[in-house]
């Protein structure tokens, strides 16, 4: 009888750790899309392990880290930074290294791989060519589009021999011409090969241009593999993902033709909002628009 007893008991102990593990598993299975982690980067310099607790409880699977310096991201070393995401449940799948040069990058490439990351995005010209008039709070590059082109194809086939991806990210400049009558994502588009180099498309960025995302989608299928989903309020400012005015559905109806494989939510400036409210409406508007 006792032993029947303790039987039973142990059976309810044991049924009762299953439904955690299943409610943790089910938790973690109902998590998706990315957050790009510029977005609450004030947040992770002040409490890094405090904030991806906060990504992971506001439903995101995936991250795309921008606080990489001397060879830490975000304070960790690579290793403490995949074993911390590990434990959230949360994976790395890439990261802005804007400070690659030809001289520090393969150890920026080590660094990467070391956590796990997929792709190594570059978010700006690298090497001093990306220049921005604070006074007019415009982007742009100097150098030509020549040797622009050439650096991301020698990073790219750095990555690629490393088993990395190589992704250069988009502002507004890239879709306008410049001074001499070129628009720099075309030329990029057109003199890079995509065993090498392809593209994460900013939608907001590209809308600020006046460009359509699904036309570049067309005309240059595939080389869109990562997307940042970042919405524009009527002002043209930026807004959590569902509030602004970009039609995100009739984006969302190309994912093929782009070669998205992942998207990153992603807000610079939250103003009346904390990045933390941000997220949690953001990923509440995926739903909406019906990101998976």
């Amino acid at each position: 009888m006792k032993n029947r007893f303790l039987a039973k008991q142990g059976l309810i102990v044991f049924s009762s750790l299953s439904m955690t593990f299943l409610a943790i598993s089910c938790k973690a299975q109902d998590n998706f899309g990315g957050l790009a982690l510029y977005t609450v980067r004030d947040n992770m310099g002040e409490d890094a392990k405090g904030t991806l607790d906060k990504v992971a409880e506001a439903g995101y699977a995936y991250v795309e880290a921008a606080g990489y310096n001397e060879g830490k991201f975000y304070g960790m070393e690579p290793a403490e930074f995949k074993a911390y995401l590990e434990s959230k449940d949360l994976k790395p799948v890439s990261t802005h290294m804007g400070m690659v040069t030809l001289e520090n990058v393969d150890q920026l490439i080590a660094d990467v791989k070391a956590v796990g990351f997929e792709y190594f995005t570059i978010p700006v010209p690298p090497m001093g060519m990306f220049t921005f008039d604070p006074g007019t709070r415009t982007m742009g590059m100097k150098g030509t589009m020549e040797d622009f082109a050439n650096v991301l194809t020698t990073i790219g086939k750095k990555c690629e021999a490393a088993g990395l991806k190589l992704l250069y990210h988009n502002h507004d400049f890239e879709f306008k011409e410049n001074a001499e009558g070129v628009i720099p994502i075309v030329y990029l588009l057109e003199n890079t090969d995509p065993k090498y180099v392809n593209f994460q498309m900013d939608l907001f960025w590209v809308t600020k241009a006046g460009a359509d995302p699904v036309a570049y989608f067309e005309k240059y299928p595939g080389r869109f593999k990562s997307w940042h989903v970042k919405d524009m309020d009527e002002e043209g400012k930026f807004a959590p993902v569902g509030e602004g005015t970009i039609d995100f559905g009739r984006i969302l109806k190309e994912k093929k033709t782009s070669g998205m494989v992942k998207y990153f939510v992603e807000q610079d400036m939250s103003w009346d909002k904390k990045p933390l409210e941000v997220i949690v409406i953001s990923h509440e508007g995926l739903k909406k628009i019906g990101f998976d």
